[in-house]
């Protein structure tokens, strides 16, 4: 094979690398984000869990107020009561304070009601308390380790950029450009091998000029459908 074209071969093994780990680098902020969503979303179902016991013992307060302020009135009405003469106005309060005492077991019946939904949401409560604890460690063990992921990656990056201005230094400034703009515009298949005749980065089947240019290993070569550099299988 010729010298130039397994220089190439080495510089695009390390380019197709060098790509692959920018893309796990790109990749790291949204595994991140996903992680924060995670938490984020067992914090909210602890909030929204918390939120809807507190919202039943604000109403089960107003009921045990308004209890309050119809036993109050009870009261006026048997002092009332005790100062009344008349058999009508005493059967009216008497009637007005049963009035009143139904209301108020009604409202005693709902805020037993109240009372036990409070008791119900408990578990609840303790449940997403323990599963938003439960990711949050399990996130932030993940964090840890995606850390040191990028980290890693970003010194593989160095050594593999390192190696790669190395390589390119080597190769002749025409053939590098050429290469440079058939790895980007080619899907990072820049140097292709020639099997069966065939290219294989267009697959199609080259001529017999080209094929024995290639096999002879003396010039560079490229494919004349695709432009891809042409190296023989074995």
């Amino acid at each position: 094979m010729l010298p130039a074209v397994t220089q190439l071969l080495v510089l695009q093994d390390r380019d197709k690398k060098l790509r692959q780990l920018k893309l796990e680098l790109k990749r790291a902020p949204l595994e991140r984000k996903d992680m924060e969503t995670r938490t984020a979303g067992t914090a909210g179902a602890l909030d929204a869990a918390k939120l809807k016991a507190k919202e039943i013992e604000v109403k089960r307060k107003e009921l045990e107020n308004e209890v309050g302020t119809r036993q109050q009135r009870i009261q006026k009405y048997n002092q009332q009561k005790l100062e009344t003469k008349k058999n009508e106005e005493y059967q009216a309060i008497s009637h007005a304070i049963q009035t009143i005492e139904n209301e108020i077991t009604a409202l005693e019946d709902q805020e037993l009601e109240l009372m036990d939904a409070l008791e119900q949401q408990k578990p609840v409560i303790a449940a997403a308390e323990k599963e938003a604890a439960a990711t949050k460690t399990q996130v932030q063990r993940q964090f840890a380790d995606l850390d040191a992921k990028v980290k890693s990656i970003e010194a593989q990056v160095e050594t593999v950029q390192a190696e790669r201005a190395k390589l390119a230094a080597e190769v002749e400034e025409d053939l590098l450009d050429t290469y440079q703009r058939l790895f980007d515009t080619k899907d990072a298949q820049a140097v292709v091998a020639l099997v069966n005749e065939m290219c294989q980065g267009c697959h199609v089947k080259s001529q017999t000029h080209v094929i024995h240019a290639v096999k002879a290993g003396k010039v560079v070569t490229h494919c004349l459908y695709c432009g891809r550099i042409l190296y023989p299988e074995n």
